[in-house]
């Protein structure tokens, strides 16, 4: 079994997507857009406009997120964080800096019990992220 984010964004997914290639180097695998669809939207789903993303699918390393543009309201990022593991602390210091670009750092990247490198930061889509270098835990004794 997988758990996989499934994102709701406010009319901005494909550039979202966009964001997330260039800063962190995800691969699309779709994006599908409203007006792509074999069917027409249902009356109780009624996309924000037919450009408006139905559905993406994107890969950072090998997690997989889901996103598409809320048709239901305007979507709120909280009460969550991605985490994202990164080789070293120049690669840390590189994907926070990307997701930093237009966002809210939450705590800078810092030396940690847990991590050499830590931070969090919220990008400009309001999502929040936690960028780590992992490292072995001391055995408890």
């Amino acid at each position: 079994m997988q758990v996989q984010p499934y994102l709701f964004f406010d009319g901005n997914c494909a550039e979202a997507v966009e964001f997330y290639k260039k800063a962190l180097g995800a691969k699309v695998n779709a994006l599908m857009r409203y007006k792509d669809s074999p069917e027409p939207p249902r009356a109780d789903c009624k996309p924000p406009n037919e450009n408006a993303v139905m559905h993406a699918s994107f890969n950072v390393g090998d997690t997989m997120i889901m996103a598409s543009d809320d048709p239901t309201g305007h979507p709120k990022f909280g009460g969550f964080s991605l985490s994202l593991a990164a080789r070293d602390e120049a690669d840390a210091q590189r994907l926070f800096n990307a997701l930093a670009n237009g966002g809210t750092v939450q705590q800078p990247l810092t030396k940690t019990f847990f991590s050499p490198s830590f931070g969090m930061v919220a990008d400009r889509f309001g999502v929040s992220w936690m960028v780590l270098v992992p490292q072995e835990m001391p055995a408890k004794h």
